[in-house]
């Protein structure tokens, strides 16, 4: 039985901080988000998310049952491969993903796009646009939010899921610091017609792709293909456009077809211009002189790209700090453990934050324990695994490693090349691996 109804503030509508909200609300908490874009549909990017075990959990323990349906059913295909390969498509390694059918713990794909617009339905009358988070204030054991447009907000806690450039964190955790990883890169998507499905090897068509090139340069590759068609029509969760936004408006908003997306990323030096000012047409420019010598299939990819849809990436990463004094503030997510993509946690990362974090809210708002045991506990548990994959993912995409150099750089890649060959020519070390990865992102854990 309820024995201290809460109110929480929730600054952000990203993954997370929409998760948590949902979770919240199922279990009768009162919650208000507050995002500073101005409508649902700013900031919106519709480029892939992997969804691992752990994300899945948490969406699955937050989200209304047949607003979880949905998720699901918005999901592109999954992947049956991770590949490894060379900038000419020559087969390094490939792992066979084993297919898992299981709704909650499965690995899945889905836009960003389609994702934010999930999570905001049924949220309608909580998340508040156009307001812009200053600072807060603590009297009398509430918490103040206040905004730029002259507005505040009071409640019994306040977490701060406001991602990278958190004001939340820099007033609560001014120690805390991001770092530049040394990598810049340019992302872009291009439709998926014939033409570029034609580009493609079946297993990168199929799968997901790394490619591994001289001077350190890398590129990553993911192919969408939703269940539905090029109208717009999704099997499965409506038999029409107009009877599926009856039952889910928020997907008025999304307007996802099947697409392919590449990452190109190489250590900030190599770039012979700065890539963070230019233009799309100019990102896909630079991109093409600087993949000279690669495959034509995967500079036609380029090449071919919406130039509207690209932008330069600045990848930054947190810094991990020791635990802080537990009070009524607390964050999630990028606004306290910023990763790299190398390992492809982050999102999933400030989920099961979420999940974490509204299990222990609910646990307080019971009696079953204190708002400030509570947020401890949670914030522990957080550190623990958040700061892990930080490092982790540091690891994967660090300007300082040695491939990076003008000449250890061709040693090591030829070192990588010819251990990731091995690999691939042995099942039982090809099984370990993709044993491993599972388990890092969380196939394993209950």
């Amino acid at each position: 039985m309820s024995t201290s109804p809460l109110h929480v503030i929730i600054i952000g509508a990203g993954t997370g901080g929409l998760c948590l909200a949902h979770g919240l609300q199922r279990a009768g908490i009162s919650v208000a988000v507050y995002e500073r874009d101005r409508t649902r549909t700013d900031g919106l990017q519709g480029y892939r998310v992997g969804i691992d075990p752990d994300g899945s959990r948490a969406l699955h323990a937050c989200l209304p049952p047949e607003l979880f349906d949905t998720f699901v059913a918005t999901c592109a295909r999954t992947p049956q491969y991770f590949n490894m390969l060379t900038e000419q498509l020559s087969e390094m390694l490939s792992l066979t993903l084993q297919p898992n059918t299981d709704p909650i713990i499965s690995e899945k794909s889905v836009s960003r796009m389609t994702l934010r617009q999930v999570l905001l339905t049924g949220l309608e009358a909580v998340v508040h646009f156009d307001k812009s988070f200053v600072r807060y204030e603590q009297t009398d054991g509430k918490v103040t939010a206040f905004f730029e447009d002259g507005t505040c907000a009071t409640g019994d806690i306040l977490v701060g899921a406001d991602g990278s450039n958190s004001r939340v964190r820099k007033q609560l955790l001014p120690q805390a610091k991001l770092e530049e990883s040394g990598i810049l890169g340019i992302a872009g998507k291009v439709a998926l017609t014939s033409e570029i499905k034609a580009l493609l090897p079946p297993k990168v068509f199929n799968g997901i792709t790394m490619v591994f090139a001289p001077k350190g340069y890398s590129c990553i590759l993911h192919v969408m293909e939703f269940k539905w068609d090029r109208n717009g029509v999704k099997a499965g969760i409506g038999g029409t456009d107009a009877d599926l936004i009856a039952r889910w408006p928020g997907l008025l908003y999304d307007n996802t077809t099947d697409y392919v997306m590449w990452g190109f990323g190489a250590a900030r030096q190599r770039f012979p211009v700065d890539p963070l000012g230019l233009s799309g047409a100019q990102l896909i420019e630079l991109a093409r002189e600087m993949t000279a010598g690669w495959h034509p299939n995967l500079r036609t990819l380029i090449d071919r790209s919406d130039p509207s849809t690209c932008f330069p990436l600045n990848i930054r990463t947190s810094v991990p700090i020791a635990p802080w004094p537990t009070s009524a503030i607390t964050v999630l997510g990028d606004a306290i453990h910023t990763m790299t993509p190398g390992r492809g946690v982050g999102a999933n990362t400030a989920l099961r934050d979420a999940a974490l974090l509204c299990r222990n809210l609910i646990a307080a708002r019971d009696g079953a324990t204190s708002l400030q045991q509570a947020i401890h506990a949670y914030e522990a548990e957080m550190i623990r695994y958040g700061f892990a994959a930080v490092l982790a993912s540091r690891k994967q995409m660090d300007g300082r490693d040695p491939i990076h150099k003008p000449v250890v750089g061709r040693l090591v890649l030829a070192g990588m090349r010819t251990g990731m060959r091995f690999v691939n020519a042995v099942p039982p070390l090809k099984r370990r691996m993709a044993d491993e990865q599972l388990r890092f992102r969380g196939a394993d854990r209950e």
